[in-house]
This record gives structure tokens, C-alpha cells and sequence, in this order.
């Protein structure tokens, strides 16, 4: 109870800690902001004295009820001494460029006095003041996915745990480099920022670093309100419309006007009994989002990515926290203050009181954006009515045209290939979303490949599940997603390329025959066709795709087994379920008359019962139709066909007389005798085979094993540091063995030799 105690209130602490801080930033800009009222604007105004303790207490609330829980950690403690020196001091071209900062600054204050401070010069972990554009250390990782910016955004999201900012509306007063920000896998939204944009830029991306505003749910990674990227539907594809203007607009069907208004009136009743519904839960639901009274204050960073570069088509947004994408004009950001990437810096001039929909984003425009250094490609324009200036200032001006931005002050990024596969600093990750909860683990980190499960839920307290879906990598068996239906408990697997059983799919309950199961196969590597087969107790369904005899189902339904044999315990070889019927449909075959191409054909095994189905051409409307069945009170022998006008039904409407010859019917009856006896030898092949899918999938979920990537870096330094131990276990008596190996050999080689030189 002590220790609970003791954790408790090095909690509370810390919350205070960021809760004093928030107080004393939050009074001094409230200073500052009465100090710039004037006293006839200050009436008009509502009083500091309330809304000041209201701001304090939301904030308190916001931070204790965050889906997160966020850990403080104490960047005072961390070690600076093994840094470079470039950490430590700043070159005389940083000087100058501070100066420089400091002067755009004084100038920007002066023209906009009701504009927030720049996000300039803050200091890193070494307390010095580093101007931001060279904290950008523009680095290529050796990795496929860091090619691109979702594989740099989910890497940077999954790496650093996330800090909030101590004051949500102000500035923070420290921006550590990315390679500190990587060795402590933690940051706040700027420290994720300049590493994105970082690892963008390197990677041939037009990418810029953002200091704006957004809302509390971006500010604080709350996505409980939002639907989880895995469960978004993609967008409907438009039907293209015909081309040709001038085809025959066919009239549309006629309908009763009366109809049309009782249609009507259901429709609204409906829609009027909905909208109570929703009402009511509203009235009922809890957990709506409540205004937030600093929305538009919250200070947030974010990436702006160009379009242009890396042939991307649209300029858009990257949140760093998620790592996922965003339009311009989403309504989330609410306003951009300035950007800079390593090469230069601009405020953003234009008004954000409708968030950044109408924002322009092309810097070479000077009215929407205030460069901080002039381009060196572009020509130094001076007003023509301004007085001459003196030498002095024409040699700064001059300067600050031609001055170019030092390289970065940040150590090489480097990421290790056991720090990119193990990219979560606590395990895993767990992201809430609305009725649903993901969770994240690195490669390797369970024994069975499990690397992503996606958790849906009933309700928005996440208490009854209702489905479930896992991803794998690197099974043997191929398996790399699974879903689970929480209601029905149907488990569906799903299998890569490769597998020896050409396995795509295998829904089941159990893992034991006669169960229900649907497995669908990889058709084209199958010889006959075969995509899907559908298997229960009595019956049995498969699908065929591209045969040559145009077959594209086969239906089989089964009867109860033989009681005594099930009673004595007999194998289900022994005691296979009896045949009752099969039926066989095919496509058309385009070679053949309709009334000699059979589409579908019925084998009543117990009953002695054949009937044919034939197509239809395109101008008929009843189908050509033979039955052959026993004939009554005769006793069926093996090998023998009995054929009479009594057991052959034929109805051919449109077939000519060459297909009423009872010769002809004699062979195909013939015909269609040995291809039941085939068909039979079929469907116990395919009952055989599922036998053997579900002995193989059970052993191989018994027996699970994972393979390794000759990617995966860090996975074969573990497995030659396991044979390296193994080997230098057994090393004692290694020596010792080869030793007695050796001598013996030079004895047997003497031996040998002066038995021949004795023969000789």
C-alpha cells in the first residue's frame, strides 16, 4: 500500500508540475494581452478574472481525461556530454544568422503587433539557441518503406511516444534534435515534425515544417470520435456514362402518381420516426464531444508536403502523431502562423479565421507569404520612392539577399535495423478509435506472427466484441490475416501464394470434418479449375473457373451413415456417407447446337434416376429436357443398360429427328453410366482431400513456425548469436576430439606407409 501510495503521489507531481506551469505561462500572455487592450476596448471585453480559472480547470480536465495515458518524463536528466560540439556552440555563420532571426523578428513584431511570436530560434538539449530551419537534418534511411512518406509518417508515429505540449496555447521553449528525439523515443509535436520532415526531405519530398493550429482532438491524439482507417469503405468508382450522345433514350416504364404519394408519405413517417430515434440517443448517449473553450488557441506542428516533387499530385497535410494523410481543407487545422524547412523560413500572411481552406500555398507569392531570405534565384527588388540608404545598411541588405543557410547542427540520423523492425518503445501500441481498439507489435515479437489486431465493437465503451481481425507476417503456412466473427464464432483465414495445398481462404467453426467449412483455392495453379468448395454434413457444393468442358458447379448431397458401422466405432474410410445425388451445371459452349449442349445434368444414384437439361437459343423458350430411370420391378444388374420407351422421359420441342434414334439415346445413356462412376471416384476424392486440409491446418496451427526474411537484419544477428553460443558450448571438447582424430590419422597414414614400403 505504501509503494501504491508513493507512485501516486509522484503522479499527482508530475500533473502539477505541468499544471503550475500551464498557470504561470497562461497568466503572463493573459498580461500581455490586457497590457495591449486599451481601456475602451477593455469594457467591451469580458473579464479576464473568470474566464482565466475556466481555461485552467478545462485544461486540468482535458489532461486527466486523455485516452492516454501520457508519461511525464524528465528531460533535465538526460546526458549531454557525449554530444558533439556542434551541440554545444554555434559557428560564426549561426551568429550571423541569429542576428538575422532576431532582426526579421523585431520587424515582424513591429509591423504585426496583434500577431503570436515566431517559432524561431528555441533552444535544443544543450540550452543554445539553434535557429529551426538547421535543426532539419534532411536524411534517406536504408530502408524500402522509408522511401516513401506513409513509410516514414507510420515509422515516426510508431517510434516516439507522444508528449503534450506544457501550455496547449503557447509556444515550447526547447526543440531538441532528431537524434536525441530518436535515442529517448520521445517528443512533443514539434519534435515529430522535425523529424518527418527530416526523413521526407531525404527522401526527395517538398516537405515543410508547420507551426499552426488544430483542434483538441489533434492536439492530444484523441481518436475516440473518429472511424478506424481499416474499417473505411473506399470510395464508389462512377459509372462512366455512354459517349454516344446520339443512342435511342428507350421511354421509362409508366407509373401510378397515386402510389408515387403513398410511397412518399411512408417515406416521411419513416424518416419522422428515425429522427426521434436519433434524438433520443442523443439524449441519452454521455460521451459527446463537449466545446472546447481554447479551440483555435491550441498550438499544434504538423508536415505540409508540396505537390510537384515526387509526382505528387496534390498538396496535403501529414499529422505526425498519426501518421495519416489529410486534405488541405480539413477542418481540423485551424491556422498556420509560419513554415520552414532547411533551406528557409516564411510567415504566412494571409487570414485564418476559416481555418486553412482558402489558404494559397504558393510561396514565390509575396503577398500570402513573408520570406525570411530572399531566394538567390530571385533578383533584389527595392521600392522606387524609398531614399538612399547609407553604406552601412547597404552592406546588410546585401548580406541578407546573398546570405545562404549553414548546414545543420544535427549529428547524422541514424536508425539501426533492430530499432526500425522494433519500433514500439513499449511492446506494442494500442490506438482507440471509435467502437473499435487496434493494437500494433513489431515483427518477431510474438511466436505466432501476430502483428496487428483490429478489435470491433458493439458500442462506444468497447465492451461486447463483435468482430475481430488479426495480421500476420512470416508464417510458413502462408496465413497472413485472420477475422473472427464474435456472434457466430466463424473464423476465416486468409493464405498468400504458395501454400503446397494452394489454399486462399478456409472458413470454419471447427477444425473437424463434417463441420462446415469453405475453402477457396488458388484456381489457376490448380488443374481442375477448382476456386471454391463449400462442404457440410450432407452436402457438398464446388466451383470451377476456365474448364474446358465449361463445368462451373457440382453440387453433392450426402446421406446418414450406416448406424451399426458408426456404433462399432469405424473410420469414416470404413463408413463413408452414401451418395444420394449429383448435380453438374455448365456454361454454354458456343461449338455446339443448344439442344446437344447439356447445362445441367442430375444423378439420383439411390433412385436410379439420370435427367439432362439442355440450353436454350436465343429464340427459344422452353428448354429441351431427357430422363432415364429404372424401370419398375426390374432387378438392376452391374454392367447391364436396359433401355425402353418406359424408363426414358424425352421432351426435345425443337431438336430434329436424328436426335429421337433410340440408338442414340442407347450410347449416351452408356455414356452417362461410366462418367457416374467417375463422378462418384471424384467426390470421394474431394471428401479425401478436405480430410487432409483440416489434418494440415490443425498441425500446422500446433505447430506454428515463422520464417526469416533475409531483409530482417536483426532477426539473423539473433539467430547467429544463438548458433554462435550453441557452438561455443560444445567447444571444450571439440579441441580434444579433433586431437584424437588427428593422431589417429597420422598413425593409420604410418601404418599404411610402411606396410607398402614392407610389400615393396
Amino acid at each position: 500500500m505504501e509503494a501504491l501510495q508513493e507512485m501516486e503521489e509522484v503522479e499527482q507531481t508530475a500533473e502539477d508540475a505541468i499544471f503550475s506551469d500551464f498557470l504561470h505561462d497562461l497568466e503572463a500572455e493573459v498580461a500581455v494581452e490586457e497590457a495591449s487592450v486599451t481601456s475602451d476596448e477593455s469594457e467591451a471585453l469580458p473579464c479576464f478574472d473568470i474566464i482565466l480559472p475556466v481555461l485552467l480547470l478545462t485544461y486540468y480536465l482535458c489532461l486527466s481525461a486523455s485516452p492516454y495515458h501520457v508519461s511525464v518524463f524528465d528531460w533535465s536528466s538526460i546526458d549531454t556530454s557525449h554530444l558533439p560540439s556542434s551541440y554545444k556552440t554555434n559557428s560564426r555563420q549561426e551568429k550571423l544568422l541569429l542576428q538575422l532571426a532576431d532582426h526579421f523578428s523585431r520587424q515582424y513584431t513591429h509591423l504585426c503587433p496583434d500577431r503570436k511570436p515566431l517559432f524561431i530560434h528555441p533552444l535544443n538539449e544543450c540550452g543554445v539557441q539553434k535557429f529551426v530551419s538547421t535543426t532539419v537534418r534532411p536524411t534517406l534511411l536504408p530502408y524500402p518503406d522509408m522511401y516513401y512518406w506513409s513509410g516514414c509518417a507510420s515509422f515516426v508515429c510508431d517510434y516516439l511516444i507522444m508528449e503534450p505540449l506544457k501550455c496547449p496555447i503557447t509556444l515550447p521553449s526547447s526543440l531538441y534534435s532528431p537524434t536525441t528525439i530518436l535515442k529517448y523515443q520521445r517528443g512533443n509535436c514539434f519534435d515529430f515534425t522535425v523529424l518527418l520532415c527530416s526523413l521526407l526531405i531525404g527522401a526527395g519530398y517538398d516537405a515543410y515544417c508547420v507551426h499552426g493550429y488544430a483542434t483538441l482532438e489533434m492536439c492530444s491524439l484523441d481518436q475516440t470520435q473518429e472511424l478506424c482507417p481499416r474499417l473505411r469503405k473506399p470510395p464508389e468508382v462512377p459509372e462512366e456514362e455512354d459517349p454516344n450522345k446520339y443512342r435511342i433514350k428507350y421511354p421509362s416504364e409508366p407509373q401510378s402518381q397515386f402510389e408515387l404519394q403513398q410511397k412518399a408519405k411512408k417515406e416521411e413517417e419513416t424518416e419522422s420516426t428515425q429522427e426521434e430515434e436519433r434524438e433520443e440517443e442523443v439524449v441519452v448517449e454521455v460521451d459527446k464531444p463537449k466545446r472546447d473553450p481554447l479551440h483555435g488557441l491550441r498550438v499544434h506542428a504538423w508536415v505540409l508536403v508540396l505537390a510537384g516533387k515526387r509526382k505528387v499530385p496534390e498538396t496535403f497535410f501529414i499529422n505526425p502523431f498519426t501518421g495519416n494523410g489529410h486534405s488541405t481543407r480539413d477542418e481540423c487545422f485551424l491556422g498556420i502562423e509560419s513554415i520552414w524547412n532547411h533551406r528557409n523560413y516564411w510567415v504566412n500572411m494571409q487570414d485564418c479565421r476559416k481555418g486553412c481552406k482558402d489558404l494559397s500555398f504558393d510561396l514565390s507569392d509575396s503577398f500570402c507569404w513573408e520570406i525570411m531570405f530572399a531566394e538567390s534565384k530571385e533578383p533584389s527588388q527595392l521600392p522606387a520612392e524609398s531614399p538612399k540608404k547609407d553604406t552601412d545598411d547597404m552592406e546588410k541588405e546585401e548580406i541578407g539577399m546573398s546570405f545562404q543557410m549553414p548546414l545543420s547542427w544535427v549529428a547524422q540520423i541514424k536508425v539501426s535495423c533492430r530499432e526500425y523492425e522494433n519500433r514500439f518503445a513499449q511492446g506494442k501500441k494500442v490506438i482507440l478509435y471509435d467502437k473499435a481498439k487496434q493494437e500494433k507489435w513489431a515483427v518477431y515479437a510474438n511466436g505466432d506472427g501476430l502483428v496487428e489486431r483490429l478489435t470491433v465493437y458493439a458500442d462506444s465503451d468497447r465492451t461486447e466484441e463483435l468482430e475481430v481481425k488479426e495480421w500476420f507476417k512470416h508464417r510458413e503456412d502462408l496465413l497472413y490475416m485472420r477475422e473472427v466473427n464474435k456472434q457466430t464464432q466463424l473464423i476465416t483465414d486468409h493464405f498468400r501464394r504458395g501454400h503446397p495445398l494452394l489454399l486462399k481462404a478456409h472458413s470454419y467453426t471447427s477444425l473437424e470434418p463434417e463441420t462446415g467449412h469453405t475453402v477457396e483455392f488458388y484456381h489457376m495453379a490448380r488443374v481442375d479449375g477448382l476456386w471454391k468448395r463449400v462442404e457440410s454434413a450432407t452436402e457438398m457444393t464446388e466451383y470451377f473457373v476456365g474448364r474446358e468442358d465449361f463445368l462451373h458447379m457440382r453440387h453433392t448431397k450426402f446421406g446418414e451413415r450406416d448406424q451399426k458401422m458408426e456404433k462399432a466405432d469405424a473410420t469414416a474410410d470404413a463408413n463413408p456417407r452414401p451418395i444420394v445425388q449429383i448435380k453438374e451445371y455448365f456454361h454454354r459452349n458456343p461449338e455446339k447446337p443448344a439442344d446437344e449442349d447439356i447445362e445441367e445434368r442430375i444423378f439420383m444414384v439411390i433412385d436410379d434416376v439420370i435427367q439432362l437439361t439442355y440450353h436454350l437459343e436465343l429464340h427459344d423458350t422452353i428448354a429441351s429436357k431427357v430422363v432415364f430411370r429404372r424401370v419398375i420391378g426390374r432387378k438392376k444388374r452391374e454392367d447391364e443398360i436396359f433401355l425402353s420407351r418406359e424408363n426414358t422421359v424425352k421432351f426435345q420441342p425443337w431438336s430434329s429427328e436424328k436426335h429421337k434414334n433410340m440408338r442414340r439415346l442407347y450410347d449416351l445413356l452408356w455414356k452417362l453410366r461410366e462418367e457416374q462412376k467417375d463422378l462418384k471416384q471424384q467426390v470421394r476424392y474431394s471428401e479425401a482431400e478436405m480430410v487432409n486440409i483440416l489434418m494440415v491446418r490443425e498441425d500446422e496451427e500446433a505447430n506454428i513456425k515463422l520464417s526469416v526474411s533475409i531483409y530482417s537484419a536483426a532477426k539473423r544477428e539473433q539467430q547467429h548469436e544463438a548458433t554462435v553460443l550453441e557452438r561455443s558450448r560444445r567447444a571444450p571438447r571439440a579441441p580434444w576430439r579433433r586431437r584424437g582424430q588427428h593422431l589417429g590419422g597420422e598413425e593409420e597414414s604410418l601404418a599404411h606407409h610402411t606396410a607398402t614400403n614392407s610389400t615393396m
